[in-house]
């Protein structure tokens, strides 16, 4: 029953943002596009935050890969999107694969901070790597394709791409490797007495996480015309990471809301005031303190005592 509700929902919020353009506000159709791109990003890393129970503070790094690697092959090597797109998710899940290998033979803090110094390692390369990442200049005037060049256009293919992302998030999540992935995370110990390869499913959800996250990248990379290695930094990984906290690690759409919620703010919140730093260090603090759960959580503690009451 649970499902079949989600499924309407889904499928809800589809048809109503595909009428989003109806609207005729260029403002909201870029809104929403770049509120997709976030919400898959985010999505991804909960792969490894909620299922597989491992914090990574270095998720920005695919995110860049997946980005920078389409941006050079449509751009300096001239390749279609049809094989741009596919081969920049392969590259961000390789690289996610090699990286991952040596993560996951550590746990929690040492984990996160072994995933960190990938991630500024990778930052560290496209800073440097200016022939081909452009260093701080970034790599802009990113080609893309004439049938993507306008705004209405490029939402609806983000907002395909997207839909496609999540529901193959979904259905690996729920699949027995998500579940399997539950179990590690709940009792790691327990899960491999019992005959799991701890390791090789916490490795698997790595690279799933990272080439998702190719995908998020690439289509910001598109979107903007341009990379920076602002993407690969680790503020990028902690903005990700406060989504998910914010929209409920232990739920699937939780990661979904947070992102929506947490970029219209910052969007909103840079229109009136520049202490955008600050809003962002009191929400972190809310959900440490009141909200352990995100807003997912929130909503089922209210629904609970109303349906009591």
């Amino acid at each position: 029953m649970l499902t079949r509700k989600l499924s309407t929902a889904a499928i809800v919020v589809v048809l109503v943002l595909a009428l989003l353009p109806l609207a005729g506000s260029r403002y909201a159709i870029d809104l929403a596009t770049q509120v997709l791109i976030y919400c898959l990003f985010a999505l991804s890393l909960n792969v490894l935050i909620g299922y597989a129970g491992d914090v990574s503070f270095g998720h920005a790094a695919y995110f860049a890969i997946g980005g920078y690697a389409c941006a050079i092959l449509l751009t300096t090597y001239r390749w279609p999107l049809a094989l741009a797109l596919p081969a920049s998710l392969v590259v961000a899940g390789i690289a996610a694969a090699l990286i991952g290998y040596f993560c996951v033979r550590l746990t929690q803090t040492y984990f996160s901070m072994l995933a960190l110094a990938f991630a500024m390692l990778v930052w560290g390369v496209a800073f440097k790597w200016k022939a081909v990442t452009g260093g701080d200049d970034g790599f802009t005037g990113i080609l893309v394709p004439r049938l993507l060049d306008n705004p209405t256009r490029y939402f609806y293919f983000t907002l395909g791409s997207v839909a496609v992302g999540v529901a193959l998030l979904w259905m690996i999540c729920h699949s027995a490797f998500g579940l399997t992935l539950l179990a590690i995370r709940e009792n790691t110990g327990r899960a491999g007495f019992i005959g799991v390869d701890t390791r090789k499913m916490r490795w698997a959800a790595f690279a799933v996480a990272g080439t998702f996250a190719g995908l998020a990248g690439a289509l910001f990379g598109m979107y903007n015309r341009g990379m920076y290695i602002e993407n690969a930094f680790w503020t990028e990984s902690a903005q990700v990471l406060i989504m998910v906290l914010l929209g409920g690690i232990y739920s699937f759409v939780g990661p979904l809301i947070g992102a929506a919620v947490l970029y219209l703010l910052q969007v909103f919140t840079n229109q009136f005031t520049p202490y955008w730093p600050m809003v962002l260090g009191l929400i972190l603090l809310a959900v440490v303190l009141v909200l352990p759960d995100g807003l997912v959580g929130l909503a089922k503690r209210v629904s609970g005592r109303a349906s009591r009451a």
